[in-house]
This record gives structure tokens, sequence and C-alpha cells, in this order.
């Protein structure tokens, strides 16, 4: 009997035994195999538990322009993979509402802002209280002015934009030999909101390569509207630029006056300037079409360049731009110092903000599909 029991508990104990190495077993496989995978979701989960409990608002204009539902939608998703929460609010270009907005971000417990400004000088008080609060503010593509509680600006060397508008002009219609072969062209000039600094900077990007045509009569101006505060269009909207240019068109170009070039700072601008053009009796397409330029290479506009109503547009890569103000919330939180790579440019008035500035890429019926479907920026059922 006893021989039995004692045979029984040998097999019970090598059972339990087999049992144990088999869990251990198991359990190394879990944490170290498959190295990179392994390695990858530790990180990846280390991560989130350092974001957790960190809430980030951010603050966008409008929904009325397809760039900024992009960007919105890019920030949050890429914060809330990093496991941080997200409260975005669109304004819809009301100023005050933009203000209410950030003010309730602050009261809920944001622990950083990222703030696309409708206009930066009524976020003035506002953004007082967030560095009141110590809640950084990441400036995002639109520089937050007269203000020390910004901390980091991501967004596209504005100045560049201009100037690769004006490139596009000077070698599309080939204004370096224009003089010498007796050729010149009327322009005219549809820039952006005064509120926002980056018109300003794109303005001053865009005169920097054509006033030379300006002094020299290769360029004419009929309207002899070429300053910014001349120029510049509310909100960037479309139907103001569509009224004035209707205007310019009516009380300059009615007399057998022919316009060549619109020199336009954003696709929305666009839309209105080649609407008035239509109502003018300009035919898309046709010898008689202005070359037309714009900016954020909305679909709607590649649309346009595809069938000959818009020349160019500027692509300002959405992805990019959320990516780099991403990276400055990670740091700013983690107590890190961010990439930067511009420390002289921009100037809020109060102090000069370290910055991160994206590349603009020209964009136009020869290389749209490089550039924005191979990238997968889009696809070509969305262009058709």
């Amino acid at each position: 009997m006893k021989k039995i029991v004692r045979k029984s508990l040998c097999v019970m104990l090598a059972v339990l035994l087999v049992f144990n190495l088999a869990a251990c077993s198991k359990k190394t496989e879990t944490t170290s195999g498959g190295t990179n995978s392994g390695t990858e979701s530790s990180s990846e989960n280390k991560t989130k538990t350092e974001s957790k409990g960190k809430k980030v608002g951010v603050a966008m204009p409008t929904q009325s322009s397809q760039r900024w539902i992009q960007d919105g939608a890019n920030i949050k998703e890429q914060l809330e993979a990093l496991g941080y929460e997200v409260d975005l609010q669109y304004a819809e270009d009301d100023v005050q509402a933009q203000v209410s907005q950030i003010e309730n971000l602050i009261t809920n417990g944001a622990d950083c802002l990222v703030i696309a400004a409708i206009d930066s000088s009524a976020l003035v008080n506002v953004l007082a209280e967030a560095k009141k609060n110590n809640i950084p503010v990441i400036a995002y593509d639109r520089l937050l002015m007269d203000t020390d509680a910004v901390s980091y600006y991501a967004t596209f060397d504005n100045e560049g934009v201009g100037v690769v508008i004006g490139k596009y002009i000077e070698e599309k219609m080939k204004l370096a030999t224009a003089k010498e072969e007796g050729r010149s062209y009327n322009i005219e000039f549809f820039m952006g909101s005064p509120d926002d600094n980056n018109a300003v900077f794109l303005d001053r990007g865009v005169h920097k390569v054509l006033d030379p045509y300006l002094e020299n009569g290769v360029l004419k101006c009929q309207s002899g509207q070429t300053t910014f505060d001349q120029t510049n269009t509310l909100r960037w909207s479309q139907e103001t630029a569509q009224k004035r240019c209707e205007d310019i068109l009516s009380g300059f170009y009615a007399s057998g006056e022919h316009l060549d070039i619109v020199a336009s700072a954003f696709d929305g601008l666009s839309y209105g300037i080649a609407a008035a053009l239509m109502g003018a009796g300009y035919t898309p397409g046709s010898d008689d079409w202005p070359l037309i330029t714009g900016q954020d290479a909305e679909i709607m506009a590649v649309k346009n360049i595809i069938s000959g109503k818009q020349s160019m547009s500027i692509f300002k890569d959405t992805r990019l731009l959320a990516q780099k103000a991403v990276t400055m919330v990670q740091a700013v939180l983690e107590g890190k110092e961010p990439e930067i790579n511009d420390t002289t440019t921009y100037n809020n008035n109060v102090l000069t903000v370290p910055s991160y500035l994206c590349t603009p890429v020209p964009v136009d019926k020869d290389n749209y599909k490089e550039v924005l479907i191979d990238s997968q920026y889009y696809t070509e059922d969305q262009l058709k």
C-alpha cells in the first residue's frame, strides 16, 4: 500500500514539474522571443505609460478649409498614438469663439496647448493665463504675436513659400529674358490675411523675386495695387478675393487690357479669382487664361490644376508639420528640448520664437502625381 502511494506521489510530482517548465518556457518566449517586435512593444508601452494622464488642447481656426481639417486630424491621431488625451477644437474663424475655447482648454486641465490662431492679437490675455498656469504653448503654422507665453513654433518657411511662388512665375513666363525680347505682362496680387503674420512673410518672398520686374517694366500692375496693405485678403476669404478681382477686372481691364498673371497666396483665393475671370469672359485652359498660383494643394485646387483652371499650388505636407508639432509637445511635457532649425527669423515683437521650418514644394500639372499620389497624400480616385 505504501509503495502504491509513493508511486502515485512521484507521478504527480513529475506532472507538476512538466507544467512548471512549460510555463517558464512560455513566459520567457513572451518577454524575449521575436526580438524586434518584443522590444518595440515594450518601448511603445513604456511611452504610453509615461504619457498617461497628460491632456493636450488643440485649437484650430476653421473647418471651412480642407487643410485645417487635415492638420487637426493628423495632430490628434499622432498624439493619441503616443497615449495623450486630445481635445481638438475648431473656431470657424470666429475670434471670440477661439478665445473661449482656449479658456476652456486651460480650465479643463490641458497640460500643453497647440494653437493655430485666427487673430493672435486677440489671444494675448488668454495666453498670459496659460503661462500663469505653467502650460507650454506651441504655435502651429501661424506665429503667436505680442506674447512671451509661446514656447516653440512649427511652420513652413513662409517667406520661402512666397519665393517659390515668385520663382514659378519668373520661370514659366520667362521673365529673365522678357525685357530684351520686348515682352511684358499684366499682373495682379492677392495676398493673405492681415491678422496672420505668415501672410506678411509670404508677401515679402513674392516681392523679393518679382519687384525687379515691376521696376523694369516687364511686369505691370494695372490696378497699381502692389503693397500688402492694398492686396491683403481678410481671413483669406474666397468671397472677398472674388469681389476684389471683379472690381479690378471691371475697373482696369475693361478697355482691352489683358490680365496675364495672378499671384495668389492661397488656393481658396484662387477659386474666387477663377470665378471672377470666368464672369469677365476668360476661358479656363485657353491661351487667354492667366497663370494663377496658390497654396496648400487642396483637392479642389489640384483638380483645377489638372483641368487648367489653376497653374500651380504650394504643397505643404501637413503630416510632416503635425509630426514636428507633436515632437515639440512630447519634448516639453517630458522636460526635453525639441528639434528646431531656426532661431532668428520669427520675432513676435516680444521674443524670437525657436522654430522648426518645413520645406514647401511647388505642384503643377507636370509633377502632381509624383509629389501627391506617390507620397500617398492623395489617391488618384480623390483627384478624379
